[in-house]
């Protein structure tokens, strides 16, 4: 389906994140006249259209014939060094009883588990990690937190997340990376970009100060 999102854009409900990132991926390639961006969501994708230049009845033709292939979204696999528990971990006790688990079997499952950026979102350079293993979905807090730090690695809806800077957020943090996720300088900005792979690593505190800042496969 293909409807008006507002005056400047479209939205295209497509089957799942990864048929949403193959459909931004190949308008990015053959990019369609008076389109300005393009942004993949969960199982949508955002065409944002250039109002003056663009003609929408033939964007929306050539959006509901277009082919995409999702073997040809880039990958990259990237690994998170991460402090579960303790201080930077102050919901994996509760998020480990919630699942009827042990604190360190949460761990272990959710380093086990090689996750996908769906899409981002939220904050520039937080990215949307899925799925995560059925025993670790559990719901968003209560009463959110007014701050929560930057690198703090949590659980909501099924889904893991980064925080890239310190926000506000209802996520369950069960741990905190020292690597960075978002810096304007840089090109991307973002570290994490929709197609990326994700792999936890467990790391104790005092490899802290040897993983932070940006990582070496930026």
């Amino acid at each position: 389906m293909i409807r008006p999102f507002g005056e400047a854009a479209l939205l295209v409900d497509v089957g799942d994140a990864e048929a949403a990132q193959a459909m931004a991926a190949a308008l990015r390639r053959d990019p369609l006249p008076g389109v300005r961006a393009v942004v993949p969501g969960r199982a949508s994708v955002l065409v944002e259209l250039d109002v003056l230049a663009a003609d929408i009845d033939a964007v929306t033709g050539a959006l509901a014939h277009i082919r995409v292939d999702p073997g040809a979204v880039a990958q990259r696999l990237h690994a998170i060094p991460v402090v579960y528990g303790g201080e930077h971990g102050p919901d994996l006790e509760e998020v480990a009883a919630m699942a009827g688990m042990s604190a360190p079997a949460v761990v272990e499952l959710h380093a086990a588990t090689e996750l996908r950026v769906l899409f981002g979102g939220f904050a520039p350079g937080f990215a949307y990690l899925g799925d995560v293993a059925p025993a670790l979905h559990v719901p968003r807090l209560v009463t959110p937190r007014t701050r929560t730090p930057a690198g703090a690695v949590a659980l909501a809806d099924g889904l893991s997340g980064i925080y890239p800077a310190e926000l506000p957020g209802g996520w369950r943090v069960i741990g905190r990376t020292p690597i960075a996720l978002f810096d304007p300088d840089r090109e991307p900005p973002a570290y994490l970009a929709p197609g990326d792979r994700v792999r936890f690593v467990p790391i104790d505190l005092a490899w802290w100060d040897a993983h932070a800042g940006p990582a070496a496969d930026w």
